[in-house]
């Protein structure tokens, strides 16, 4: 495993710079890079780049899981070919926070949402996740199918909007939006519930499930998950392929009809 040092860069909108030493290397994802040094070599690889020594079998099995969490088949290794220290950056896909997660410091693995994984020390494992139970999980959205991160390295993470991190103590519970869960650590137990009242669950915006987690163990939160996020960004764009004027009393009637006709000289 690869020890790399890096800096997290910006606010709302960050990336991060990853140097490495002569020989080191680092796994990216499809389309992340931000830029590079004149010395840093790039390789796409089939699957995540830490089985490239198990031949075409380890190799399939690396790209099936990516391809089962809806991720590409393919990721880039970045690898230092000069004789000095070069840089390499990746940069956040939307507003949040990129989070520096060291594997070692938590027992070798991380779960995280399918999303979530921005790059990564070269030899970090990407797996897949399943929860326990299938029914529940397919009916749970973002909850069902997420990645295991496994190694003693560093790997890097994005969330949404401001994150929260909360230590639970045994037996410890919370009820989670299922997107807003962007990782867990594996003492966790996780699982997916209804949510009880349909009343609630139809009108109440939250939808029909939520993810139940109980310590001992660590959790982060994101406050804004990239579907509520596109969501919100779809309700607001004009269906119609007209301009909608936010906020203005002008604008709703307008694009009514109301103004339109007269603003227009139909005036009859």
């Amino acid at each position: 495993m690869d020890a790399i040092d890096y800096e997290i860069k910006g606010a709302e909108m960050q990336f991060v710079e990853i140097e490495l030493d002569p020989g080191e290397a680092a796994v990216g994802e499809a389309g992340s890079m931000m830029f590079m040094e004149g010395s840093i070599g790039m390789d796409t690889v089939f699957g995540d780049g830490s089985r490239q020594a198990g031949g075409f079998m380890g190799k399939l099995l690396g790209a099936g899981k990516r391809l089962i969490t809806g991720e590409s088949l393919f990721t880039t290794v970045y690898t230092n070919h000069g004789s000095s220290k070069q840089r390499v950056a990746f940069a956040a896909p939307y507003p949040g926070k990129i989070l520096p997660m060291d594997l070692r410091q938590l027992g070798g693995t991380l779960i995280c949402q399918k999303d979530a994984f921005l790059c990564a020390a070269k030899g970090v494992s990407l797996g897949i996740y399943f929860q326990q139970k299938l029914s529940v999980g397919f009916f749970g959205g973002e909850g069902f199918i997420m990645q295991k991160l496994e190694g003693d390295g560093l790997a890097f993470v994005h969330a949404g909007g401001t994150i929260a991190r909360r230590e639970l103590r045994h037996g410890e519970t919370l009820l989670i939006d299922t997107g807003c869960i962007v990782a867990l650590t594996p003492s966790v137990n996780f699982e997916i519930q209804y949510v009880g009242k349909i009343k609630t669950a139809l009108f109440g915006g939250e939808g029909l499930f939520l993810a139940k987690v109980t310590g001992p163990g660590t959790v982060w939160m994101q406050s804004l998950p990239f579907s509520r996020l596109a969501s919100r960004i779809f309700a607001a764009a004009p269906q119609n392929g007209g301009s909608r004027e936010e906020g203005s009393v002008l604008g709703g009637l307008a694009g009514g009809g109301l103004l339109g006709g007269l603003l227009g000289g139909d005036d009859d």
